[in-house]
């Protein structure tokens, strides 16, 4: 038997595939043990699983995600921010997009970040 090495790359791969493939619960069960091993995740792994859950139409979940990749050393980008309030209209919840951009806006450091300006 082969054992398949798991490293950044393949958990990537894993979880955009699950995602495409309308399997967010998947993903995210992915992104959990990526996030349990010593693997280190980065921009496309937190992307694909933001990815993942607006596809699935789970707009709590991908707002969660998006939190937890500014709470920690991953770079965000305007794409990631964009899909997450996208999972939010959606279905309908523009209110909770607006909330959350207004959150994000209000956290100028976090915003000039978000967008390289410091």
């Amino acid at each position: 038997q082969s054992k398949i090495e798991t490293d950044l790359t393949t958990f990537n791969a894993a979880i955009s595939a699950c995602g495409n493939g309308g399997q967010w619960e998947k993903a995210l069960h992915l992104f959990s043990v990526a996030m349990l091993t010593s693997v280190e995740s980065d921009a496309i792994t937190f992307g694909a699983a933001i990815c993942a859950c607006e596809k699935g139409y789970r707009w709590e979940k991908s707002l969660e995600l998006f939190y937890k990749m500014t709470q920690s050393e991953v770079q965000s980008s305007v794409i990631m921010l964009s899909t997450a309030i996208s999972s939010c209209e959606q279905v309908g919840e523009w209110e909770t997009a607006l909330q959350f951009l207004g959150a994000v806006a209000l956290c100028k450091t976090e915003l000039m970040r978000l967008f390289n300006i410091m």
